[in-house]
């Protein structure tokens, strides 16, 4: 599975980083990134839930 972050659609709130630090953080441009190429194991609950708790959905995790 493969974390991606519209960077267009991006609003910069800071909730996927709070849910899944480990797939995401907030980048030098002040939006929200992916930090993996691809989603570990034990994280992909929490990846999930920060797809689906975007507002603008702009994260997607490609399966």
């Amino acid at each position: 599975m493969k974390p991606k972050v519209d960077k267009d659609a991006c609003i910069a709130c800071g909730l996927c980083p709070s849910i899944c630090p480990e797939c995401f953080d907030m980048q030098d441009d002040g939006k929200a990134g992916a930090i993996v190429d691809e989603v570990p194991e034990g994280c992909v609950d929490q990846a999930k839930e920060a797809e689906e708790s975007c507002p603008v959905n702009a994260i997607e995790i490609e399966e």
